[in-house]
């Protein structure tokens, strides 16, 4: 079917629809005939055979191309041409003709009701037509009669009433016009009054209502200066803005944010602000430093101006330092307050936005706003460390732009503090561990501290070189915590410190428990509070004489009886008591009078015996450890230079009165190992043995020397060769008990240094503790043992012995005098205790050390007397038994110190001649604390030993020898 149509259509022929639409006649087709419909349908129908012959058509024909069919045709025949072939070929044609004109014929007639009712509807509509025609003739007739009755006059009257119209709003327009010619005036008058928000909204309600009548000239103009006056509003705002930084205020912050938002800039507002607290950092600083330099300069001269803020810093003076320092802190702090308050509004703003939006239902925050609630958080919390890195590094500038070597110690602790309060508000501000800071302030203080430390060393050896080692009066209830040195410790809860203080130690540290910005956030500045420090009460710690002003005291003093006799009860007492420090108020005269004779330390009250020295060096360590606590990086070399401290004074106490080259000699052990390895230490590491020949060719003083100190000489004031003062005694006493103290006080510091030690270097403190602190008390042996040596005439003794006989052949019942003279002695000694007691509390240690080493001492030279003896019989060993029961009977009423010490040395080697031959062989190899002077003696004694034949004394001889022999 789709062929034939393109078939017909090629030929020019139309479907029966287009046919009958078409009311023209059709050119180009040819209708068959009657006569040729009917001959058409009479043929035999062979639908098969029909289709074969249409399907056999060339494609060509069915093309919708113009195509010339004859030429198609023509161009098809063969060069030769056939009349039967083309017979054939024309007879194929006619019948696909034939097939295809069938075809037609059969589809016109299938489509011929179609388009006889399509010929009809034709018909119907050429007659609507004509009746539409109709119908607008009479209605253009009736419009031209409508319009000659419609009259001008009520067309005016519309026209007339528009016009009124137009000119109304015309007014309306001219009156809006003059109100906005008058908006500058009113928009000056809000700038003036910092009304910044209503300013903007004025003006943009201008702008807004000048767009809308922009057709009008004048306007065009009026545009132009609204704009030019939104820009002085936002210039005036960033001004306004800037002045946040120093001062905040909340009405008016909020005043220009609100302002910011109105104009859609609250982004660029906090761009904004934070350049302007970078700016009003570097203003602040510079103004800061700038004002006291130029004070200082005390001239016109504006050259400073035109310096930059580092340089300008190394002209502060020294005394202008503390004052600028202070005063940058303060200035710096309002600068971090105000950010501080920026963020608490806006956190503020954020909450309250937020719980409006919850409280209403159709409330909703836009995106935008979302948008910049997030910018500004994160701005403002980005900007905490940005701002507090550039106060660090102000403040850094400050602090090493000066020397601070020469600064006095107090200034510079407060230097220190000052800081310290700083990084503490870093630290609140920003939870910085403001490194910046700590490096600056670490230089310095080194620095600092090893000038101070040098220059304290060789204060301290002044003051070693020129004490006399005098008592230093102090109250009996004196403790370090009462020096003002101590004070950081806060120890304000001694019993010393009134309630009324308590109370306000109390109200300070519950308001501690704050942070700095939540206490000064209304007023006050936190670096005004090293000011008030210096306002503190002064400590008093001396006593007016040294002693308590107790009637009962003086009089129990007063009337002390050295001679009376006391009984046995009140000598158990006594010894009961000493372990405690029971006070002496307590006690009644009859007590006081019936004390030991040896009791010279419960003469007055048990007051600490220090030097001003001693003071001297504990105030020094108060500072030393002040400056540890402020500043933790240096505490390794702050608490290695307070042990040079404690190991100068020690090495001085001993130089000045316990070095002697008889140690050794004695016997009697005095100076432990441990104690030598500290002095020798000390002597190696700290002592500057090279200063004494300086000017013999030593000009380039190295590092190592630069630490040492030389050795401290004794004064001249300081006599140690006077009998009647027991060569010195008073002063060995001050000097070693302060040591003592010292030491003492040491270890109840022990606990706080360690906790300021870092955790590397407690080694250091424990081994300073462990073998120095604790050999104070060691060299009471070595210093008081000069004084025992020198108090008895132990010659003379030896000499009077020498002249007994003890070969005597009868049992003596009276001793020898030389036992009279020894105990004479010791009497002497006593009394001269006593009257240095007067002076010096000797303490119960002390004296039992003099007691011990007088008494080894005499018992030594007993035993060297006995072992020098030629010729001795029973009776005569019987005598020297008697003579040292006579000594030991008479010594315990002079001293109470029990047992007597070396009271076996002696027994046992007069004993030793009673001892079988065995006995005695073995007793010379056992008993090596005997020298072997005394073992010779004693082995050629034994030649007059009645018992001991000839064979076993030179045995006994040889024994010896072989014992001396690896000495040799």
């Amino acid at each position: 079917m789709q062929k034939i149509k393109s078939l017909m259509a090629r030929q020019g022929l139309k479907s029966p629809q287009e046919s009958m639409a078409d009311l023209s006649p059709i050119e180009n087709l040819r209708i068959p005939s009657k006569e040729e419909l009917r001959e058409l349908r009479k043929r035999p129908i062979d639908p098969q055979a029909e289709q074969e012959i249409i399907d056999g058509i060339e494609e060509v024909y069915f093309s919708n191309d113009s195509y010339d069919m004859m030429q198609h045709e023509l161009e098809k025949l063969p060069p030769e041409l056939n009349l039967q072939e083309l017979e054939e070929y024309r007879d194929k044609l006619k019948s696909q003709q034939a097939a295809v004109s069938k075809k037609v014929a059969d589809l016109i007639l299938e489509k011929q009701p179609s388009y006889v009712k399509e010929l009809e509807r034709v018909t119907a509509l050429q007659t609507s037509l004509q009746l539409a025609a109709v119908i607008c003739t009479n209605a253009r007739r009736q419009l031209s009669v409508s319009k000659e009755g419609f009259t001008e006059a009520s067309l005016g009257l519309l026209a007339n009433q528009r016009r009124r119209q137009l000119l109304t709003g015309l007014l309306k327009s001219l009156r809006t016009i003059k109100t906005l010619q008058r908006t500058d005036v009113r928009l000056s008058e809000m700038l003036e009054e910092e009304d910044y928000p209503g300013a903007i909204q004025l003006c943009l309600e201008c702008q807004k209502a000048a767009s809308t009548f922009k057709h009008y000239s004048c306007i065009s103009e009026l545009n132009s200066k609204l704009q030019d006056t939104l820009e002085q509003i936002e210039e005036q705002l960033d001004v306004a803005l800037s002045k946040t930084c120093k001062h905040f205020d909340v009405s008016h912050y909020t005043k220009v944010q609100l302002a910011y938002s109105l104009l859609g800039k609250t982004q660029t507002a906090m761009d904004q602000l934070h350049m302007h607290f970078t700016q009003a950092i570097h203003n602040t600083v510079f103004q800061v430093v700038l004002g006291y330099v130029e004070l200082c300069a005390g001239n016109a001269d504006t050259k400073f101006q035109k310096m930059q803020y580092k340089d300008l810093c190394t002209h502060i003076t020294l005394d202008s330092y503390i004052p600028c320092l202070t005063d940058l802190c303060k200035a710096l702090w309002e600068v971090m307050l105000s950010y501080h308050s920026t963020m608490q509004w806006h956190e503020k703003h954020d909450k309250q936005e937020a719980t409006s939006a919850q409280d209403s239902v159709v409330a909703a925050v836009s995106d935008e706003s979302m948008v910049d609630r997030s910018y500004v958080k994160k701005k403002l919390e980005h900007g905490l460390t940005r701002i507090w890195q550039d106060v660090q590094l102000k403040v850094k500038a400050y602090i090493l732009g000066t020397d601070m070597s020469n600064f006095k110690y107090d200034d510079f602790i407060v230097v220190l503090d000052v800081i310290s309060r700083l990084m503490q508000v870093g630290e609140e501000f920003c939870s910085s561990k403001s490194e910046v800071l700590q490096e600056s302030i670490k230089r310095q203080s080194v620095n600092y501290f090893r000038n101070y430390h040098r220059a304290r060393l060789e204060e301290l050896r002044m003051f070693l070189e020129n004490e006399t080692w005098e008592l230093c009066p102090v109250k009996s209830n004196f403790n370090i915590s009462q020096l003002h040195e101590f004070k950081f410790m806060g120890q304000c809860r001694s019993p010393s410190i009134s309630p009324s203080r308590q109370a306000v130690s109390s109200n300070s540290l519950a308001r501690e428990e704050l942070s700095l910005f939540e206490q000064y956030v209304q007023e006050g500045n936190p670096f005004e509070m090293h000011i008030e420090n210096k306002d503190e009460e002064t400590e008093d710690v001396l006593a007016s004489n040294g002693y308590e002003s107790d009637e009962l005291e003086k009089s129990a003093y007063q009337d002390y009886d050295s001679d009376s006799d006391v009984p046995d009860e009140l000598k158990q007492d006594y010894v009961d008591e000493q372990t405690g420090d029971a006070p002496v108020k307590s006690l009644s005269r009859d007590t006081m009078k019936g004390k030991r004779k040896s009791d010279y330390n419960l003469n007055k009250i048990n007051a600490p015996i220090l030097t001003n020295t001693t003071l001297n060096v504990i105030r020094l360590v108060g500072k030393y450890m002040q400056m540890m606590s402020i500043l933790k990086p240096i505490a390794f070399d702050v608490i290695h230079c307070v042990s040079q401290l404690f190991d100068y004074y020690l090495y001085a106490v001993y130089t000045f009165f316990g070095r002697n080259d008889m140690y050794e000699s004695s016997g009697l052990g005095l100076i432990s190992s441990r104690l030598r390895t500290t002095l020798n230490r000390i002597q190696e590491n700290l002592i500057d043995l090279e200063a004494v020949g300086e000017n013999a060719g030593v000009h380039n003083a190295t590092e190592d020397r630069k630490e040492k100190v030389p050795s401290p000489h004794l004064s001249q004031l300081v006599v140690l060769s006077n009998t009647d003062t027991l060569y010195g005694l008073a002063q060995r006493v001050v000097a070693t008990e302060s040591l003592v103290f010292l030491a003492e006080q040491f270890e109840s510091l022990q606990s706080q240094l360690d906790t300021m030690m870092p955790a590397a270097k407690k080694p250091f403190l424990q081994q300073f503790y462990s073998q120095t602190v604790s050999t104070a008390s060691e060299l009471r042996k070595p210093i008081y043992w000069i004084v025992a040596a020198k108090a008895i005439d132990y010659e003379q003794m030896l000499l009077m012995m020498s002249g007994v006989k003890w070969d005597i052949r009868e049992i003596m019942s009276q001793h020898n005098v030389y036992v009279d003279v020894l105990l004479k002695e010791f009497e002497q000694f006593y009394k001269r205790l006593g009257d240095v007691s007067r002076h010096v509390r000797i303490p119960l240690p002390v004296s039992n050390v003099l007691w011990e080493h007088c008494i080894r001492l005499a018992n030594r030279t007993l035993v060297e007397g006995y072992a020098n003896v030629k010729k001795c019989s029973n009776e005569g060993r019987a005598l020297m038994q008697l003579d040292f029961q006579q000594f030991l009977m008479k010594l315990e009423k002079l001293t109470d110190l029990r047992p007597i010490p070396d009271k076996e040395f002696v027994e046992t080697y007069i004993k030793a001649y009673y001892l079988t031959e065995n006995d005695m062989e073995q007793f010379i190899k056992n008993h090596r604390e005997y020298s072997m002077k005394q073992l010779a003696n004693f082995g050629q004694r034994c030649v007059w030993v009645s018992h001991i034949n000839k064979k076993a004394r030179q045995k006994l001889l040889a024994a010896i020898d072989d014992i001396d022999r690896p000495k040799r």
